[in-house]
């Protein structure tokens, strides 16, 4: 037969346990980035110089007669 009162025993106690909730939410930050294009033409004058030149020559000539005697005939 048992005891009108039962035996309370210590007790045993675990670690606690942890639980997350996780909740979410969203922030939009704006980055601006400003851009600008420039547009450039270049023009390049290109100068050509020439400088013609030309080339003579010159040979002189020179004509030696030698009469040896008279001709017979004239």
């Amino acid at each position: 037969m048992y005891d009108c009162k039962p035996r309370v025993l210590q007790p045993i106690v675990h670690p606690t346990r942890y639980c997350e909730d996780h909740r979410f939410s969203k922030t939009i930050v704006p980055h601006i980035h400003p851009q600008h294009t420039k547009k450039v033409d270049h023009h390049k004058y290109e100068h050509v110089h020439y400088y013609p030149h030309t080339y003579s020559s010159y040979k002189p000539v020179s004509h030696d007669h030698s009469y040896c005697g008279k001709p017979c005939c004239r």
